[in-house]
């Protein structure tokens, strides 16, 4: 069931959700803010949505997951507002038979979020400056 958030990302409800008997493999794939971007220091991202939509574009992502990679179950949250360096904005959590499938999912699902799903970041750097950060062409 996907989520936005504005506070930090919780992943240990995420994960006991995804536990699952006949499961062999749960993937935990975080998106964390990192403290560089071309060679300027970043000190946290800010990322704002057309919430509605963006929670619409994430349960299509998560169906489609779902079907494609045969998943037993599939999360995915991100979190909306400042995320300081360090802190996760997106979390992505698969469960499947087995982990080939997972990471296979997991990497789907985070390049087609930031392909079709309307939410913008923007970095904050140390010399003061901000940019939004360019989005992905959709062919």
């Amino acid at each position: 069931m996907a989520e936005l958030t504005h506070a930090p990302i919780d992943v240990a409800p995420l994960l006991a959700a995804a536990a699952r008997p006949e499961c062999g493999a749960v993937n935990l794939f975080l998106g964390t803010t990192r403290d560089h971007h071309e060679g300027r220091s970043v000190l946290r991202l800010e990322y704002e949505a057309h919430e509605g939509m963006a929670l619409a574009a994430l349960r299509v992502l998560e169906d489609e997951a779902r079907t494609r990679f045969e998943l037993a179950h599939v999360v995915v949250v991100h979190r909306l507002g400042v995320v300081p360096v360090a802190e996760a904005s997106v979390a992505v959590v698969v469960s499947t038979p087995h982990r080939a499938p997972a990471f296979e999912a997991s990497r789907w699902i985070m390049d087609e979020l930031k392909r079709r799903v309307p939410i913008w970041k923007k970095e904050h750097f140390a010399d003061g400056g901000a940019e939004w950060v360019k989005g992905h062409v959709l062919e």
